[in-house]
């Protein structure tokens, strides 16, 4: 069968500014990269752009998990990952960076030792802090690329404002239950994030992966495409997608294209703000998660449901293994209290709780983040 015929890639733009200085490529780095060098209009200066290039990317996880395993493998030569999360066994459906092996591991701990695996000539910066309006803009900054692969509206708002503060061009990215989105920003070069959606949607038009779930493979057809954005990008090869939405339905194997324009009336962002959590939060029920902090004293108990847990180690609380979970609301010390249940990292309670919730037990919570946060 004969190979099918392709049109060459071409230089549409200047890739994005990096050091001047190139690295000298090594008969090593000659070699790893063979592949993507003698593709035209790539060449060895398109690898001298990635292996000058720093790129930040926010998450870790399902989407993170491709986005840094192929930046490295391509030989982007400084990655910074951002993830204040530690690694449960219910990532492993999709995070694929991370295995079973790596339990209990911050992420970005996790992600750094894979890739140091695919690529020892890559230098990594691990940054195990929540993103906030009050260090945004100093660890974006001396990044020639930010990727986001975020899942929430508040961290989504708050690196496009700092990513347009700084110039700095954004590879953004979405999956929820069998569709993702993908999409470019650039300033001073297209449309941002915010002309795309002016505004969060409401709480039950957007749910989370973790309420409503979310087709594994799909975090790699998504996450794969973030990555061919960034190194387009780097590289200055293709079009990029500014002003252009791409949707994915897997379940039709279907792409869909959705072209905007910026905003002639939208004000540029010029500050960040403290408020990203309660400006993208839609009126409606209580979130599953929860901090103490946010419940009245006195109304409510914990319930500890870690698989491992005999005699709970957090004060006064109960523990109830995950199976008998369903059960537990029946208990008489219960009745008229708010119930927090409690895991690991807060993915099992999660669960757990969206579980009762169905059932119409609208009173129970999961702890944001789990036992770590106590």
């Amino acid at each position: 069968m004969p190979a099918p015929s392709s049109s060459p890639s071409t230089r549409s733009l200047s890739p994005v500014p990096t050091p001047a200085k190139e690295p000298a490529l090594d008969v090593e780095g000659l070699s790893r990269y063979a592949r993507q060098i003698m593709l035209p209009g790539f060449g060895v200066a398109g690898q001298h752009s990635l292996t000058a290039a720093s790129v930040l990317v926010v998450g870790a996880g399902g989407l993170g998990s491709p986005v840094i395993e192929y930046l490295a493998a391509a030989g982007v030569g400084r990655l910074g990952l951002v993830d204040d999360d530690v690694v449960d066994v219910s990532n492993l459906q999709r995070q694929v960076v991370h295995g079973q092996g790596q339990l209990g591991v911050l992420k970005v701990d996790s992600a750094r030792a894979r890739v140091a695996e695919l690529n020892p000539g890559v230098q990594v910066e691990t940054i195990s802090v929540r993103l906030e309006a009050g260090n945004a803009l100093e660890m974006l900054r001396g990044y020639d690329l930010v990727v986001d692969g975020s899942d929430n509206f508040a961290t989504r708002y708050l690196v496009t404002d700092a990513c347009e503060m700084l110039g700095i061009p954004l590879v953004w990215g979405a999956v929820l239950r069998f569709s993702g989105q993908v999409c470019t920003f650039w300033p001073g070069r297209g449309p941002g994030y915010r002309d795309l959606f002016p505004e969060p949607p409401d709480a039950e038009a957007a749910p989370s992966c973790a309420e409503v779930g979310v087709l594994g493979p799909l975090c790699g057809v998504i996450g794969s495409t973030m990555a061919v954005e960034a190194l387009k990008l780097l590289a200055g090869v293709g079009e990029p997608l500014l002003g252009r939405l791409q949707n994915y339905d897997a379940l039709s194997g279907q792409w869909r294209t959705v072209r905007f324009a910026q905003d002639p009336d939208r004000a540029p962002a010029t500050e960040l703000s403290d408020d990203y959590a309660e400006i993208c939060a839609a009126p409606g029920p209580k979130p599953v998660g929860i901090r103490l902090e946010d419940l009245t004293p006195g109304s409510y108990r914990l319930v500890d449901i870690r698989p491992d847990a005999v005699e709970s180690s957090i004060q006064g609380a109960l523990v109830v293994p995950r199976s008998e979970v369903e059960s537990l609301l029946s208990e008489d010390s219960l009745l008229g209290f708010d119930v927090v249940l409690v895991c690991a990292t807060g993915s099992r309670s999660a669960a757990a709780a969206l579980a009762l919730r169905a059932a119409g037990n609208d009173r129970v919570f999961s702890l944001e983040g789990g036992a770590r946060n106590l």
